[in-house]
């Protein structure tokens, strides 16, 4: 099925937008690959802030999204991967939104935009490291023609993941 995508726009976190993603991630339908609650809000003010070293840095970090009214919707973007295990040195790509954008393309189209930056960022190659389960993000990782490229268990959660990879 081929449709058209939603329009969205990316831009840096702001301070504010740390309340925004605390409020939009407070669902646990949302976190359910992601630890399965949400983090205290100090933890979002603290990836805001990093999420703008990393865009001064690297000229690429998780971005809010934003939907056609301008209002966040959740995040989407690319960081090195912080872990010693999984893939050590590359950049993963990866994407959140508030259940109420789900299976309207939003992800999609963020992620595609992410793609654009971070080729222009000049990264050659980008990883997303997604629980096996989540037939949304898996289906975004088509949509965006990555691969499967290794099947690993997450250390924290004992849970079967999947790495896709892209060349750009």
């Amino acid at each position: 099925m081929n449709r058209t995508l939603p329009v969205v726009r990316l831009r840096v976190p702001t301070d504010e937008d740390a309340f925004v993603w605390h409020r939009v991630f407070a669902d646990p339908e949302v976190m359910r690959f992601h630890g399965g609650r949400t983090a205290e809000l100090s933890v979002y003010e603290e990836l805001t802030a990093r999420q703008r070293r990393h865009d001064a840095e690297l000229g690429f970090c998780l971005w809010s999204v934003l939907d056609d009214s301008g209002d966040v919707v959740g995040f989407t973007g690319a960081q090195p991967w912080p872990h010693a295990w999984g893939p050590a040195g590359e950049i993963e790509i990866g994407w959140r939104l508030g259940r109420a954008h789900w299976g309207l393309g939003y992800a999609s189209a963020a992620a595609s935009a992410c793609l654009e930056r971070v080729r222009a960022a000049g990264v050659e190659r980008v990883v997303a490291m997604v629980d096996a389960e989540n037939e949304r993000s898996i289906a975004v990782t088509r949509r965006l023609g990555m691969r499967l490229s290794e099947r690993f268990m997450t250390p924290s959660s004992e849970r079967e993941g999947h790495c896709y990879s892209l060349e750009l």
